[in-house]
């Protein structure tokens, strides 16, 4: 962080120490952070639970300093001001594991160390993750989960939270002990925490405001102990019996480790939970994937997705390196700060220090806290990621991808929470292969009679076309290419190749096609090589370097050697064309009655040219002495930027091509045809180039301007034959198909 950046920093939180929004700042911020705190006791006590329960004071001081270290970094340093960071349920039931597992070979101050190590080891790991994605901009490798992955996974972790809940409350939820549930005993450890957190899931769910909870936790605290005490159950009672929360600590929550008790670490023990480490970053990735993107859609306001990532991968390392945890954006408590008015980084800083007050006050006040409190705030947590998981997906999604989340859901369940997302991904993958599959690669398709490239042809050439150009057919594929959709189009190609309307020339056109994969490859090749067998020639267009390089793998020297590939798709329809238009010209075995007729279509067309190319003349001899005789090389500029931009030109001799500004062909000229400077209103070409050797007669602007004013017959003249001409001849593609059209329409 710069100088300059700390001092803007520093400018922003003076702002926010303006009398008109400090009060409002300080009771959104308080409020966030009370209902933070409340959360992170909840979830620090279940991670802590079970073999662990002898230090959970230790551990709720941990995950503490973390959601302080996280919640302060990402307030101060993210680009959503207002932002609130805490931990995610779902990270809660990976870390849970941690300590249920080393539990096994482990027990004490190893059980204790150990995890915490390990807990630490993550959070540094997930952070140094997280800052290098947002460091070299990889966050689109991991930011597209689809969404009934993260559904699944939402309601997976929702349906796990529940029975924790349980558990930690004492109350096993297993079938055959389900009588012992309702025994007066154990009824009265869970059913407290139950009713409170599903009272609490509906009315945050009917009313949505933030005051709910943190009030009702008063109201529920004071509830309970009014109750133990009318009961006659003394504090110290309550606690033997598991009502509420014991104080494992010697008054401080923080530090809980020193460095002198690693020497109680288990090294060979913390190879074993690598797996698990591994889940909690990839549990993580989807945390932050799935809480920016839904602040970013909560909040309509676009996020810097680089900068999220770095910011909370800062945050991480210094919260693991502190003893804490990785932590993540809270959506709901974020958008709070905007729906308030409070969207300032002081409403952040507030939260955190509440957590931060309560880290150093020690751990007395834990021992207020009913136990059956915290396992309603885990079952409020629990039934709102299934409500979104589960009911507000069945509202969204068709059958088939609600079918996925289902499939993740049970998944998680019976197997574990990386066996549910590593299902999910793979049924995504096929759903999204069989979708794709059914999608036609085939954008569109055409003939040369239904268009023709930009190059000028002469009549008898532009005559065969009309009659042969159904010898040529093409098509526009789109998309990604893949095993699912390549094999369909192979078929529908090869079926192409059979019959009395065998084409000469075949086109496909690659401009659309996205990408591909080795299965396309071979497809394709395959299919060229069975072209080739028939004696169709192909042209390929825009073919991408990747797919030119497999096909030149793939096919033998001698097919791939027969293949016309151009650059763009006018290049390879013109080497169609030439292909049927010679083969027109060398067939020996054609009919003098088709020839005849041939050249009785033409005839109007040929006399219709000549006619022009005669008025053409008789206007370069008027214009004479106007005009001066100019030569072009072949791949000489006529007009352009390295040209002459001013000039009017008359192309007596050659061929000249105008090209856009992406190098594309959009016409070709031919004699008798005239050259506007570009950027003319004819002149839509950014260049003109001579395709061969060409003369022209140049008519400059200010002999044009005299013309105007001193031989205005002269001049009409002149503008009038280029008006007539332009549509006789450029561009050839454009009367050819007008042609074409009206023979249709009189057969």
């Amino acid at each position: 962080m710069t100088l300059s950046t700390l001092r803007d920093l520093a400018s922003e939180l003076r702002a926010d120490l303006l009398p008109a929004r400090i009060v409002l700042v300080l009771s959104v911020g308080f409020t966030s952070g009370l209902g933070l705190l409340i959360a992170q006791i909840a979830f620090g006590s279940f991670i802590f639970s079970g073999p662990l329960a002898s230090y959970s004071s230790q551990g709720v001081g941990l995950i503490l300093f973390g959601n302080f270290a996280v919640c302060l970094i990402i307030a101060l340093a993210s680009g959503y001001r207002g932002v609130i960071a805490g931990l995610s349920p779902a990270l809660v039931i990976v870390m849970a594991l941690f300590g249920s597992s080393i539990s096994i070979s482990a027990e004490g101050d190893t059980l204790f160390v150990t995890t915490v190590v390990v807990l630490m080891i993550s959070a540094v790991a997930t952070g140094v993750c997280c800052f290098m994605i947002g460091r070299f901009g990889l966050v689109n490798l991991v930011r597209f989960i689809p969404y009934p992955v993260a559904g699944g996974f939402v309601a997976g972790i929702g349906a796990v939270v529940c029975p924790a809940a349980l558990s930690l409350m004492g109350a096993e939820l297993k079938w055959w002990m389900i009588p012992a549930l309702i025994e007066p005993p154990v009824l009265w450890k869970w059913s407290p925490g139950v009713v409170y957190g599903i009272a609490l899931y509906f009315a945050m769910k009917r009313w949505g405001n933030p005051l709910i909870l943190p009030v009702s936790v008063v109201l529920a605290c004071v509830a309970y102990h009014f109750a133990l005490a009318s009961l006659g159950i003394s504090a110290d009672e309550a606690r033997a019996e598991g009502l509420l929360l014991t104080s494992t600590a010697d008054g401080s929550l923080w530090p809980a480790l020193l460095p002198a008790d690693l020497v109680h670490v288990d090294w060979s023990l913390m190879a074993t939970q690598v797996p698990h480490m591994l889940t909690l970053i990839l549990v993580a990735f989807i945390c932050v994937v799935m809480n920016v993107a839904g602040l970013e859609l909560a909040a309509n306001q676009e996020l810097d997705w680089d900068r999220e990532f770095r910011v909370t991968g800062v945050a991480s390392v210094v919260a693991g390196l502190g003893g804490g945890t990785v932590a993540t954006i809270v959506v709901p408590a974020s958008l709070r700060s905007k729906l308030f008015g409070a969207a300032t980084r002081l409403t952040g800083v507030v939260a955190a220090f509440v957590i931060g007050v309560a880290l150093f006050m020690g751990d007395g006040m834990l021992e207020f806290v009913p136990a059956p409190l915290v396992g309603g705030i885990l079952i409020f947590a629990g039934l709102g990621m299934l409500d979104q998981g589960l009911v507000t997906s069945y509202r969204q999604l068709p059958w088939s991808e609600y079918g996925i989340i289902l499939l993740i859901f049970f998944v998680i369940i019976y197997f574990g929470l990386f066996e549910g997302v590593a299902v999910g991904m793979v049924a995504t993958l096929v759903f999204f292969a069989v979708r794709l599959s059914r999608v036609d690669p085939i954008e569109s398709q055409f003939t040369a009679r239904e268009r023709v490239s930009n190059k000028t042809r002469s009549v008898p050439d532009r005559a065969i076309l009309l009659e042969e150009g159904e010898r040529v057919q093409a098509y526009r594929l789109r998309g990604y290419l893949f095993f699912g959709s390549v094999s369909p189009l192979a078929d529908h190609l090869r079926q192409s190749l059979s019959g009395t309307s065998r084409p000469t020339c075949l086109l496909l056109d690659f401009n659309a096609v996205s990408g591909f994969d080795f299965s396309a490859v071979s497809v394709l090749g395959r299919f060229l090589q069975t072209a080739n067998a028939a004696g169709v020639r192909v042209a390929l267009s825009a073919l991408s370097e990747g797919l030119r390089i497999g096909l030149g793998r793939s096919l033998p020297p001698s097919v791939y050697d027969e293949l016309l590939v151009e650059p763009d798709v006018d290049g390879a329809l013109e080497r169609c064309e030439d292909i049927v238009i010679e083969a027109w010209n060398t067939d020996v075995d054609m009919a003098d009655e088709r020839r005849a007729s041939l050249l009785d279509h033409a005839a109007d067309d040929l006399e219709h040219y000549l006619e022009w190319q005669m008025e053409f003349e008789n206007l370069i001899e008027e214009l004479q002495g106007y005009l001066s005789p100019h030569e072009y090389s072949s791949g000489e500029t006529i007009t352009g930027s390295d040209a002459s931009q001013e000039d009017l030109q008359l192309l007596l001799s050659g061929r000249a091509s105008g090209y856009d500004s992406a190098g594309a062909r959009l016409f070709q000229f031919g004699p008798g045809d005239a050259i506007w400077p570009a950027g003319a209103p004819d002149q839509r070409a950014a260049s003109v180039v001579a395709d061969e050797s060409c003369r022209t007669m140049v008519l400059t602007p200010v002999t044009r301007d005299w013309l105007e004013e001193h031989e205005e017959r002269l001049a009409l003249k002149l503008y009038r034959y280029i008006l007539g001409g332009r549509l006789q001849a450029v561009p050839e593609g454009r009367q050819l198909k007008a042609d074409s059209q009206n023979q249709e329409e009189d057969q």
